[in-house]
């Protein structure tokens, strides 16, 4: 789908071209685009800031179709996201309109001041992540990705850099899984569900699968991590990824926040604040999408990765304010608010994975604020 190779605008058969452009400097070294931006810039309403955008249609002394000018505002405000996006929106357009390819002029890294390696990774990813589609809950399939996304650069950029489209394509699908877990609504992801998921996933990418149970969990006294999911019927379970490669000498650990849905608790969400808590789960969904990524790159390095997956929800056997937990690690916890139970997971996950694992490192990818204290003199069961 990403093929990064030369451009011969008269040579060529283009489809759809798109041309980035600064409003104050100039950012292509071809000579005839340098001139195509120069005519562009002569139609009233067009002088390159940020999302300007022309369209010329067949122009002569070319083999394009379309070509598309788009404003980037001043070279000294243009940073790598803002190619990244740019490239995500055209070719979101690109679906819209039901184009089959689409084309990007890549920008001189000389001229503006960049990597090479940085600005295509940035315009790559952002053709890739934005040419996904999810339709799964429409009855109506109104469009479909666009089939070829082209990169257009110097030949000997084009030779330098020819295995990095897959690379990218790789840890942008491991990005879109993630997305999909995310977006897939709570009622069809509770805890052993959205494991099932993760494992057939991680299984065909081949890494190994392992799934805790609730009994399991209880045996390995995770006494926070069963408070949590004790309101809700969908019981809840950790999933556990391991990459290995041969003769690693260091272990990485990924942890990450999986509740599936998060009511509050007894301590319920006012409003419509808990509509978007389908994607409480974004963290563990990053550490699946990571490791399926991982499992394709090969490092060299061993890879773990941990979720634990509980629904968070009010009821009769909830666990309430003022509880005292008994973690896996046997450090006891004061419960403050229900609402607060990221943390009640994480410390049992982590506590297995470094007991389990003996990682090096450990990575958490989220961020929440606290709402409970560990049990003190007194306080503790």
């Amino acid at each position: 789908m990403l093929e990064l190779t030369s451009l011969n605008l008269q040579k060529d058969e283009i489809g759809t071209l798109v041309i980035p452009v600064c409003e104050d400097k100039a950012i292509h070294t071809n000579p005839k685009l340098t001139a195509l931006i120069k005519k562009a810039k002569q139609i009233k309403g067009f002088k390159g800031e940020k999302d300007d955008e022309v369209i010329l249609y067949d122009l002569p002394d070319t083999n394009v179709s379309t070509m598309i000018f788009k404003g980037l505002g001043k070279l000294e405000d243009l940073e790598s996201e803002s190619l990244r996006a740019m490239a995500g929106k055209m070719v979101g357009q690109g679906i819209k309109k039901d184009l089959p390819e689409i084309g990007f002029a890549v920008p001189s890294a000389k001229k503006i001041g960049k990597g090479t390696s940085d600005i295509l990774e940035a315009m790559l990813e952002g053709g890739f992540l934005g040419n996904h589609v999810f339709d799964k809950y429409k009855k109506e399939k109104k469009h479909k990705p666009v089939k070829e996304i082209h990169f257009f650069a110097t030949a000997d950029v084009a030779k330098r850099f020819q295995n990095l489209p897959d690379r990218v394509a790789t840890v942008c699908e491991g990005t879109l899984l993630a997305r999909e877990w995310v977006t897939t609504p709570s009622n069809d992801k509770p805890p052993a569900q959205l494991a099932k998921s993760i494992v057939a996933k991680a299984e065909k990418a081949g890494l190994k699968a392992t799934v805790l149970d609730e009994k399991e969990l209880k045996k390995l006294k995770c006494g926070s991590m069963l408070a949590v999911g004790a309101g809700s019927q969908n019981k809840p379970c950790m999933v556990l990824l391991e990459y290995r490669s041969k003769g690693a000498k260091k272990t990485v650990a990924f942890v990450g926040k999986g509740i599936t849905f998060d009511s509050g608790g007894i301590n319920l969400k006012p409003g419509g604040s808990s509509r978007d808590m389908k994607c409480d789960m974004s963290g563990a969904a990053a550490v699946a999408g990571t490791l399926t990524a991982i499992a394709k790159l090969k490092p060299k390095v061993n890879v773990i990765g941990a979720m634990p997956l509980v629904e968070n929800m009010p009821s009769g056997s909830s666990y309430r304010p003022g509880d005292i937990l008994k973690s896996h690690d046997g450090k006891t916890v004061e419960v403050g608010n229900t609402d607060a139970e990221g943390r009640l997971i994480l410390i049992d996950a982590i506590s297995y994975v470094i007991k389990t694992f003996k990682p090096d490192t450990l990575i958490h990818p989220g961020h929440f604020l606290t709402q409970r204290r560990p049990a003190g003199p007194g306080q503790g069961c």
